[in-house]
């Protein structure tokens, strides 16, 4: 089944995972999303790439954009804020959205504030939107990583997903690709492939 075959279902339930909320965005949320969004070393590995936010209004109107997005999409897919548990802060985003340019293919997503790296956090929220995803008949998922991004080809196979090849058909750029399937996910999975250039971690 692909992503373009399935209905928009209901509004999105939270998904909780030990230390993490995934919830849908607030135009609330803006402050503690401008302090993520505004940041380079989040945006500048955001495939397609994605201007810093340089401003509050402007975090507000985005905000707005992927609330609606979510609402017109498949229950499977959309967009998350990532909230700790321990302190209610947003930490990051999360999502899964169908890839251009046939949508059919649903890529899954995760951005943090760089306070929040190495915890273990992105390994956290992705398994559990992973399985939401699954949960709900899609039969795999796919991360599309720029090449020089080791960091997100570190955190996207301890989850299991496995580099299946370069592409740029995805949004005109050379783009690292990385595959999970419902059997990926087990927690006691090898862990994923890495692109040969790479080093392993």
């Amino acid at each position: 089944m692909t992503a373009s075959d399935r209905n928009t279902g209901p509004p999105r339930p939270a998904l909780i995972t030990p230390r993490l909320v995934l919830r849908g965005w607030h135009v609330a949320d803006a402050p503690d999303a401008l302090a993520i969004y505004q940041h380079a070393s989040v945006t500048r590995w955001l495939s397609p790439a994605m201007a810093r936010v340089p401003d509050r209004a402007a975090m507000r109107r985005l905000l707005q954009q992927w609330i609606a997005e979510t609402a017109c999409l498949d229950v499977a897919a959309g967009h998350w804020a990532v909230e700790r548990r321990s302190d209610g802060r947003v930490i990051g985003g999360a999502s899964i959205l169908p890839l251009p340019p046939g949508n059919d293919d649903l890529e899954i997503g995760w951005q943090l504030h760089p306070d929040f790296w190495g915890r273990g956090y992105a390994g956290e929220a992705g398994y559990e939107l992973a399985n939401w995803a699954f949960s709900h008949d899609v039969d795999e998922l796919y991360a599309v990583v720029r090449p020089d991004n080791t960091r997100a080809a570190a955190s996207v196979r301890r989850n299991g997903m496995q580099w299946v090849g370069e592409t740029d058909k995805y949004f005109g750029t050379p783009l690292q690709v990385f595959r999970l399937r419902p059997a990926d996910l087990e927690r006691t999975a090898p862990l994923g492939q890495l692109p040969p250039a790479y080093q392993d971690d």
